[in-house]
C-alpha cells in the first residue's frame, strides 16, 4: 500500500469505527453548511471532520464541518456537511483525500450539491442547476502530482464524468415535482473575487451556464477512483454580462439578496433531497 493509500486507509478506518450498527452507506450527499437539507434525513449521529485523522487543515473554517451518519426511507446516506474549499487555502490534494476515503468507506455514488452563480440568461437565482459537465479553469486538479494506481489510472477519462444515469435520475425526479430542470454546463474557477463583466461574457462565450468554486475538484476525483457522481447547483447571484454594468444595487442589498436567493434553492431541493437519496 503507497502512502497516500495508507493516509485514506487511517481516515476510513477511523470513520468507520463510529458507523452506527449495521450501517452500510454506499451514497454520499456532500454539500456545504446546509442544514434544512441535512435535517431531511434521520441522523444517528455524527462525527467532526476536525477529529478525523487526515481532514484537518490549516484553516480553522474548513474544520468546522461533521459528517452525519443518517437514513432515509429506504437506505444509508452518509452526509459530507461542509466542505474544503481552494480558496481558502486548503490545497487539491487534501480536497482529493476526502473523495478517495469516501471510496475507501464503500461509497458507490456521489450526489455533491453547491451554491452556484449563473451565466445564463434563461435561468433565474432560487432556481436550481442540474450539471452535466463541467470546464476546469482553476488552474489546478487533485490528480497533478504521483499517481497512485491503486486509487485509479494516471489518465482517466471524464466523458462520462457526471453519470449520465444518475442524471437521468435526476432529471426525471424533478420533472415528476414540476421543478424547472436547467440542465448545465459548469465552470469551475478558483473564487472568492466576484467575476469582472469581461469574465461574465467570455465564461458564458466558451459554453458555461453556471460557475462554482468547489464542485470541479470532487468531481474529478470520484471520477479517478471510479465513484459515479452527480451534481446540483444552488443558483444564487446573476452573471449577465450586459446587466452587470447597469447595476447600481450596494454590495450590503447583493450580499442580502444572494442569501435570499441561495435560501429560495434550498427549499426547492429540501422538497425533493430525500426523493432523490431513495431513487438514485
Amino acid at each position: 500500500m503507497t502512502e497516500q493509500s495508507e493516509k485514506i486507509n487511517q481516515s476510513a478506518e477511523y470513520i468507520k469505527s463510529r458507523f452506527p450498527k449495521k450501517y452500510k452507506p454506499e451514497l454520499c450527499i456532500i454539500t456545504d453548511n446546509f442544514q434544512e437539507i441535512a435535517k431531511e434525513f434521520k441522523s444517528s449521529g455524527d462525527l467532526k471532520y476536525i477529529d478525523i485523522p487526515g481532514f484537518k487543515t490549516s484553516n480553522d473554517k474548513e474544520n468546522s464541518g461533521k459528517i452525519i451518519f443518517a437514513k432515509s426511507k429506504k437506505k444509508d446516506v452518509l452526509i459530507f456537511s461542509g466542505r474544503p474549499h481552494y480558496y481558502d487555502g486548503t490545497d487539491m490534494r487534501s480536497i482529493g483525500h476526502r473523495i478517495y476515503t469516501l471510496k475507501f468507506l464503500g461509497i458507490k455514488k456521489i450526489i455533491s450539491i453547491s451554491e452556484t452563480a449563473h451565466l445564463n440568461p434563461r435561468f433565474s437565482c432560487g432556481e436550481l442547476a442540474v450539471i452535466f459537465d463541467h470546464i476546469n479553469l482553476m488552474g489546478d486538479n487533485p490528480l497533478i502530482g504521483k499517481n497512485d494506481d491503486e486509487l485509479g489510472l494516471r489518465f482517466p477519462d471524464m466523458s462520462n464524468a457526471y453519470n449520465k444515469d444518475l442524471y437521468k435520475s435526476l432529471y426525471s425526479i424533478f420533472q415528476n415535482n414540476k421543478i424547472r430542470i436547467n440542465e448545465s454546463v459548469l465552470l469551475g474557477i478558483t473564487g472568492p473575487e466576484s467575476e469582472t463583466e469581461a469574465e461574465a461574457r467570455f465564461y458564458r462565450e466558451i459554453g458555461a451556464d453556471v460557475l462554482g468554486y468547489s464542485v470541479v475538484p470532487e468531481n474529478i476525483t470520484a471520477v479517478h477512483c471510479r465513484i459515479e457522481f452527480a451534481a446540483i447547483g444552488l443558483i444564487s447571484r446573476e452573471l449577465i454580462a450586459d446587466k452587470m454594468l447597469d447595476d447600481v444595487t450596494s454590495e450590503k442589498q447583493k450580499i442580502k439578496d444572494q442569501s435570499g436567493h441561495l435560501g429560495s434553492a434550498v427549499k426547492l431541493l429540501k422538497g425533493i433531497i430525500s426523493e432523490i437519496a431513495d431513487k438514485i
